[in-house]
This record gives structure tokens, sequence and C-alpha cells, in this order.
């Protein structure tokens, strides 16, 4: 089995759970809107970053960090829990800044085009 694969089932797994935890049983508001981007696991399964974006201000993104944060105790209990893991892994939100940038991108790219259009 190739290194790493493992991690990377189980890495799939974990951040299923914690999106239906997000969705499902985690009622703090701060969350609300957090989309869950990917994970990154480490090969001995006891660090996992887990990626999200947020639509919104640096405040809205700060609330979000700190709403994630405060339920890290919650959702790796529930993993814990939910899956027959060996270790549970310590869980870190870090915000994902993918999307904001494609959308700038996009829009960078849509002033060329209307700036070509109007030569």
């Amino acid at each position: 089995m190739l290194p790493g694969k493992r991690a990377v089932r189980v890495g799939d797994l974990i951040l299923r759970e914690i999106a239906f935890l997000l969705l499902e049983k985690v009622k703090d508001p701060r969350v609300q809107g957090a989309t869950l981007t990917g994970i990154r696991l480490s090969d001995d399964l006891k660090r996992a970053k887990i990626f999200y974006s947020i639509v919104g201000d640096q405040v809205q993104k700060e609330k979000a960090q700190a709403g994630l944060n405060s339920a890290k105790g919650f959702i790796k209990r529930e993993i814990g829990i939910r899956m027959e893991l060996r270790y549970v892994p310590e869980i870190s939100f870090v915000h994902d800044h993918s999307l904001e940038d494609g959308s700038h991108m996009e829009q960078v790219f849509q002033k060329i085009r209307e700036a070509e259009k109007g030569q």
C-alpha cells in the first residue's frame, strides 16, 4: 500500500463526519455559512488540518474561526464515538483563501474582457 493512502481515506471519512456535525449538531451561529474545502491528515493519523471557506468580511471570518475553535472539543469527541480509530486526531481549522482568490481572478478577467470589447 502506498504511504499516506490510508491517511487520505481516513481523512475523507473524518471530513464527511465533521461536515455532518457542523450541519446537524453544532448550534453555534458563528459557523453557519462555513464550507469545508479539504483536510490534510498526517500519515500517523494524529493531526488533522481542516480547511474551510466562508463568504464575508474579516469580522465574519474571525467569528467563524472562533466558532470552529470552540466546537473543536465536541467535534473531536463525536468523531471518537462515531469512528473506530485508535487515535482521534488533534484538529485545527485553517481558513482556505483559494475560493476568494479564484473569485478575485474572475473579476480581473471580466474587467479585461470588458476593456477589450471597448477598444
